[in-house]
């Protein structure tokens, strides 16, 4: 066989190597996506949805062969956060009424 032979066959090996390599590389996991979603809700102030989305990420996390301690921390961490977050909200509820608001604008009080 000649020298240019053993060049393709060695090409064409290296571009299925490459193409097999990048698709593993960046084929994403379950738990990785609903915490990106979870993520994004977050960010956009949906708190509840947020919380939904990390609690459905640690059951994947939980349910895989290797749970990734990492991303554990981080939802429990952001978990912790946006519960406090919901239940300040929800007990948000305060209203003054041994004191009247003055309003400074037209002088009167509310």
């Amino acid at each position: 066989m000649s020298i240019l032979l053993y060049f393709i066959i060695a090409a064409v090996f290296l571009i299925a190597a490459a193409i097999t390599g990048y698709s593993l590389l960046n084929r994403k996991s379950v738990p990785v996506a609903l915490f990106r979603d979870a993520l994004r809700n977050e960010n956009c102030g949906n708190f509840e949805a947020a919380i939904q989305g990390y609690e459905n990420a640690l059951a994947e996390i939980n349910k895989s062969r290797f749970p990734s301690g990492k991303l554990i921390q981080k939802i429990n961490g952001k978990l912790k956060v946006l519960k406090t977050v919901t239940s300040y909200q929800a007990n948000f509820h305060y209203e003054n009424t041994r004191w009247p608001i003055p309003d400074l604008m037209n002088g009167s009080f509310h």
